[in-house]
């Protein structure tokens, strides 16, 4: 293992197209609808009580390894999280957002595609059942985009698009950040050196960016 301390310096460079999702026409019936709250329901609590994702095979812990269901599961669910924050930014250039989103988007697409590539390989070298990036269209995990706002997001253009991208990307970031509060949180979870690296870095990447995007809406001529 060890893979992600080598890897983490490469994380911008590796985005291959296997691993990045493009924009396309979403299906409503394969995308996680919201609860009352407006956000799509949270699909990792009880993560670690044998509760599976969909279309996940059962997860069974090679004997001896440091890993717990809580950390698979959380390694399945943030690829399909990640996916969905890359669909999100293969729009911004079409909807004419501006020279900051866009490079904002770009930075997004690039690292947490290489980052699905890194969790991808984490998987099958675990040999657990390891998600492709059509995944953010059946697997709901907090802060991911209901089928309203993906609707909305799409149909914006120039200032008022950037407006949403920023407030949904936030909305996207800190469910991530919630992701890892549970991963942490769960009996013996977080603990294997891979996993550790990854969460943590995770935490402290998507906390810098939540704060550079509200500046960024703040500065959005009204």
């Amino acid at each position: 293992m060890g893979w992600l301390l080598a890897a983490g310096i490469l994380v911008g460079g590796c985005a291959g197209q296997s691993a990045t999702p493009s924009p396309a026409a979403t299906p409503a019936s394969a995308t996680p609808q919201s609860d009352a709250s407006g956000s799509a329901p949270m699909a990792m609590a009880g993560m670690d009580h044998g509760h599976q994702m969909p279309g996940m095979a059962p997860i069974t812990i090679p004997p001896g390894a440091l890993i717990t269901e809580a950390d698979v599961h959380f390694m399945q669910g943030m690829i399909a999280h990640h996916a969905q924050a890359i669909y999100m930014t293969r729009m911004a250039e079409s909807a004419g957002a501006s020279p900051r989103v866009l490079k904002l988007a770009s930075k997004i697409d690039l690292s947490q595609a290489g980052e699905i590539r890194l969790m991808q390989g984490w998987l099958g070298d675990y040999k657990q059942s390891v998600p492709d990036t059509s995944s953010w269209r059946t697997m709901s995990m907090p802060g991911m985009l209901t089928v309203e706002q993906l609707s909305r997001l799409a149909e914006a253009r120039g200032a008022n698009f950037d407006r949403l991208f920023l407030t949904f990307m936030i909305q996207h970031h800190e469910g991530a950040l919630s992701m890892v509060d549970d991963l942490f949180a769960a009996p013996r979870a977080g603990q294997e050196i891979d996993i550790s690296v990854f969460a943590n870095d995770v935490h402290t990447t998507q906390t810098a960016e939540i704060g550079l995007m509200h500046q960024m809406l703040e500065d959005i001529p009204e």
